[in-house]
């Protein structure tokens, strides 16, 4: 019986590594000229998705996958995360201000009941009006 030749993994890792990390220009051009289209696409998956996280509810994947990971998970946070935050902050910060503004446009245009006394039960009723006015807000989209 003939056996199936294989690299190391440490060989594997180092190819991967080196053409994986020259594609910066093959990953821009994927994206922006994929086979399908990839918003359309995952919607028309909804189902799938839908089906795969009910089996991994079934299967307490959820749950095993994160505790199997959380060395891996403390490892890449404080390293490539730490040094990544930063500037994944500054590039998306057009995005959310444009997705935080419809909130503070609904606080802003809110009309609250008055004020009662510190302590004053009545107090909630202007909790539950911002809270009402927020979740309408989410939910209309």
């Amino acid at each position: 019986m003939a056996s199936i030749q294989i690299k190391s993994a440490d060989q594997i890792a180092k190819k991967w590594t080196t053409r994986a990390g020259a594609a910066g220009a093959d990953y821009v051009a994927g994206v922006q000229n994929p086979r399908r289209p990839q918003a359309a696409t995952a919607a028309a998956s909804a189902s799938s998705w839908a089906a795969g996280v009910q089996q991994a509810v079934a299967n307490n994947t959820y749950q095993k996958g994160v505790l199997a990971g959380a060395d891996k998970y403390l490892r890449n946070a404080t390293g490539k995360g730490a040094t990544r935050y930063p500037s994944g902050i500054t590039a998306g910060s057009s995005d959310f201000q444009a997705g935080i503004q419809p909130y503070l446009d609904v606080l802003a245009n809110l009309n609250l009941p008055p004020r009662a006394p510190k302590g004053d039960p009545s107090n909630l009723q202007r909790v539950a009006a911002v809270d009402t006015a927020l979740r309408a807000k989410k939910l209309s989209k």
